[in-house]
């Protein structure tokens, strides 16, 4: 089992900058990785970034790509969401998620991941 905890999210204004925070807890296996996702009200979760823990390989969605940044911290067993330039439609509740089936082309999908954190709101106002 991991245990995931997520903070960090607040409410800024657009063209502010946020870091959420996730610290695991709990045993990983080898194909350990873990992402952000985020969902907006009656929106569908999506997919913003991946991390495999081992090698620490990254995935970014297209849309985020140089305006977010996922980093970890391997020994706190954290992993950050940097977001840069924030607009209102960034407003959405942020997960972090992890898994110990991290495959190349499955790390999109919300299904791949077996452990998700409470989420933290992130708003901003425009």
């Amino acid at each position: 089992q991991v245990q995931l905890v997520e903070s960090g999210g607040g409410l800024v204004q657009a063209g502010d900058s946020l870091r959420l925070s996730c610290a695991a807890s709990g045993r990983t296996g080898s194909n350990y990785g873990m992402a952000w996702f985020r969902q907006a009200p009656g929106k569908e979760r999506e997919f913003l970034a991946a991390i495999r823990w081992a090698g620490g390989t990254i995935s970014y969605a297209d849309f985020v790509r140089g305006r977010f940044t996922i980093s970890r911290d391997n020994a706190k067993n954290t992993v950050y969401l940097r977001m840069n330039s924030l607009k209102a439609e960034d407003t959405a509740v942020y997960y972090c998620a992890a898994t110990n089936r991290f495959v190349s082309g499955q790390i999109s999908r919300w299904q791949q991941y077996d452990y998700w954190g409470q989420g933290t709101q992130v708003t901003v106002s425009s």
